[in-house]
């Protein structure tokens, strides 16, 4: 799969703690679960990473596979939730045509070059009346207005691969039309001016190179900045959906 961001082998062993952890999950389970037809009752959980949303899935009564390429974050999610997860490609995925009434890919679309075959895969494995949920403009959903925004304007950026528009585009060229939309709050992700110094530093923008000129620049600006230890207002996510025609089986 062609990531933009980590080896996320070595970053599963963070990734809750830097990430919002349980709260965050909480919330974007919450949102999926708003979203899902009535009657769903078979769900595939694409890049599940930790486990953390996939076990609340769960809980709430669906029978959920999760599925990811990092056998590090896929040995945590198998902890969450014994006997459901699965190694695997999200553009290559190991099922059987219309397997699923949902397919959920929460924080993967943006990290890839090739989004569509994803789309295309969980169009694919999604059973006539099915859904897709997925997150789109994750990049910006970070862009709250603050201080730290400000001074990270100056950074080079990769064009977005999960805009909405784009994602749009994707489903339709799988046949999946546009049928819901909703928003949820990235709890504790509120960024503080050293976390984002720290983030800058250790190679989180993937276009700033650690020790280069403009890295340093940028991340000494973040640390005169006041309040250092005062998270600014959290980023709040978007999800869409989009449905395979016909009627559920």
């Amino acid at each position: 799969m062609s990531t933009l961001v980590f080896d996320y082998d070595e970053e599963a062993e963070r990734y809750d703690a830097l990430r919002g952890g349980e709260p965050r999950a909480a919330a974007a389970a919450d949102a999926v679960l708003g979203l899902l037809p009535d009657g769903a009752a078979t769900l595939l959980d694409v890049a599940c990473g930790t486990g953390t949303v996939t076990r609340r899935l769960v809980a709430a009564g669906l029978d959920v596979t999760g599925a990811d390429a990092a056998y590090g974050m896929l040995s945590r999610a198998a902890a969450r939730v014994p006997g459901r997860v699965v190694l695997a490609d999200a553009r290559q995925l190991p099922f059987p045509d219309a397997a699923f009434d949902a397919v959920t890919a929460i924080w993967l679309l943006h990290l890839l070059d090739d989004a569509e075959r994803v789309v295309a895969e969980a169009a694919r494995v999604l059973r006539p009346g099915g859904v897709l949920v997925t997150t789109v403009d994750k990049a910006a959903s970070h862009d709250v207005g603050s201080d730290i925004d400000a001074v990270m304007a100056a950074r080079p950026r990769r064009a977005a691969r999960d805009r909405s528009d784009l994602v749009a585009s994707y489903a339709a060229r799988n046949a999946l039309l546009p049928a819901g939309r909703a928003v949820f709050r990235g709890r504790g992700q509120g960024r503080t001016p050293c976390q984002a110094a720290a983030d800058v530093r250790r190679g989180w923008y993937t276009l700033l190179t650690p020790g280069d000129p403009l890295t340093e620049q940028l991340a000494s600006r973040l640390e005169q900045l006041p309040n250092q230890q005062v998270p600014r207002a959290e980023p709040h996510f978007k999800l869409r959906t989009f449905q395979k025609p016909g009627p559920p089986r």
